[in-house]
């Protein structure tokens, strides 16, 4: 493999496949269409390699990355019923996401994948897509035994007692007919138990071809826009971070891989998007696209904290190792509620409230798993150096589901704590506070600190041919134009209901298969 360095210079520049964004979708695409070794493939990656960096490489490290140099650290603008103060990461490094995430790994839903197909993602069906899952080349295993947290499983037993869910000792091998819906336990994870090292899909994909000679991996060229030619795309402007700017082309094939914020963003900053946001931006517009960057979806999440009579054993994989699916509404077929059992209390939102936090403590962590809220992100000026605009709009889908499951979430973990073995150990609830007890009450307080689980999607999804928001088609060909095609979170039609790096793993397997039926 060619790697160009983000101070080197480049020998080639032209491929036949051009692929922008080195993160969890694009590594693996990258790495597949190499497969062929007649077909030449370039990877732009806006950051550096994760080859020397062990923040990246070792799981229990992955904290340390956020808010570095790696990090694009985006804020959102003012929430009118969420928290407002939301730092979201998103990597500028090898292996993007996957890098620095938690890699709580599932295989895709059924529910999930079949209300894709119900909003036209013809294809998409769960008897095509889930066994691209048995194609995954990033290891994942549960939890070994000794990264398990003692304390952390009596929270699980006592979520069995207290929910009546099964016990998961293993979440990804339930018998064929059966959907996912409810349990408790520790994660699989993608990592190796011996060596601490993180299966992200750079180190899963991209590291060991370090010898195939048609993989160019380019580090430190951040693309600025897309060119277009005649109505097709044919590669990208981009520029180092010395200034130097540098054009890349793919003959055949452009892959957009930036992510769910940064593919729409990359989008409309080369005229494609909706034709009122270019023109307000001060845009030139090649292609009035009104899907691009809307549908945004993310996993708000709540907490809900109690003081304890223990210390908790500094036991970890990776701190975020274990926790529940629940359903809220009679007859779901799919999770309304997961919940995160951490080991550490990650509670910043909750003490700038004034909330002071006893030394021993635990804390719940529950995501809105199917959120009907829907948000954008947007460009404001033409400049890529300033800040992509991004509005989540947590809580404001007319129906009030989301702020329905967020309560609900605070009253699961209330009966968590109330059931043996933990209930043994719980002196008081610490936040949201015994004095919180109507919904309305226990949603202010929430909506004030909730935090993102780092899981938006949707922003350039994936319908039919007659659906003017659809941004690609089921073939993740972009709608419009020729030759680019877009391959990451942001091709959702809905956020999966568990944590989606699974399912991007998935979806890049089964965009390289669709691809190299193009090329």
């Amino acid at each position: 493999m060619s790697v160009v360095e983000p101070t080197g210079a480049v020998q080639q520049s032209t491929f036949d496949v051009l692929v922008i964004g080195g993160g969890t979708a694009g590594s693996v695409v990258a790495a597949r269409l190499s497969q062929d070794p007649a077909v030449s493939v370039g990877l732009l990656e806006w950051g550096p390699s994760d080859v020397d960096e062990p923040r990246a490489l070792q799981i229990a490290r992955w904290a340390e990355l956020l808010e570095t140099e790696h990090d694009l650290d985006y804020r959102s603008v003012p929430q009118e019923r969420g928290n407002s103060g939301i730092r979201q990461t998103r990597m500028k490094l090898l292996g993007g996401c996957s890098s620095v995430n938690t890699m709580i790994s599932w295989k895709p839903l059924a529910s999930d994948l079949r209300e894709w197909v119900s909003q036209g993602a013809t294809g998409w069906d769960p008897e095509t897509v889930v066994p691209y899952w048995d194609r995954v080349q990033a290891p994942v295993t549960p939890v070994a035994q000794a990264h398990r947290n003692p304390f952390v499983a009596l929270e699980v037993e006592a979520a069995v007692n207290a929910l009546g869910v099964p016990h998961r000792p293993t979440w990804n091998h339930l018998p064929p007919n059966e959907d996912l819906t409810e349990g408790a336990g520790f994660f699989e994870i993608g990592y190796d138990p011996a060596t601490g090292v993180r299966s992200s899909a750079s180190v899963s994909y991209l590291h060991p071809v370090l010898d195939r000679t048609n993989l160019h991996v380019v580090l430190g060229r951040r693309a600025l826009r897309l060119t277009v030619e005649d109505g097709r795309v044919t590669g990208a402007q981009t520029e180092r971070a010395d200034g130097t700017r540098e054009t890349f082309t793919g003959t055949r094939q452009v892959v957009l891989s930036a992510g769910a914020i940064d593919s729409p963003r990359l989008l409309m900053l080369s005229g494609i998007g909706p034709k009122d946001v270019l023109t307000d931006a001060g845009v030139d517009v090649v292609l009035d696209l009104p899907g691009v960057g809307r549908n945004l979806q993310d996993h708000a999440e709540g907490i809900t904290i109690f003081e304890i009579d223990t210390d908790v054993p500094d036991v970890r994989a990776t701190d975020w190792d274990a926790g529940v699916l629940a359903t809220v509404d009679e007859g779901a077929d799919r999770p309304d509620v997961v919940m995160h059992l951490p080991v550490t209390t990650v509670a910043d939102h909750v003490t700038a409230q004034g909330v002071e936090l006893p030394a021993r403590n635990v804390s719940m962590a529950s995501n809105v798993a199917k959120p009907r809220s829907r948000g954008r992100v947007w460009i404001g000026s033409p400049d890529p150096s300033q800040p992509p605009l991004i509005d989540y709009r947590y809580f404001t889908d007319p129906e009030g589901h989301d702020e329905r499951m967020l309560v609900a979430g605070v009253r699961l973990a209330r009966r968590i704590a109330a059931a043996q073995p933990l209930a043994q150990h719980v002196v008081r609830e610490v936040f949201p506070g015994p004095d919180a007890q109507t919904d309305e009450e226990i949603s202010r307080r929430e909506r004030a600190v909730h935090q993102t689980v780092y899981h938006v999607s949707g922003t350039c999804r994936m319908g039919p041919a007659d659906d003017p928001e659809a941004v690609v088609d089921p073939s993740l060909r972009l709608v419009g134009l020729e030759n680019l095609s877009v391959v990451d979170a942001s091709v959702f039609p809905t956020l999966t209901a568990v944590n989606p790096v699974g399912t991007v793993f998935v979806v890049a397997e089964r965009a390289a298969d669709l691809i190299r039926e193009r090329i």
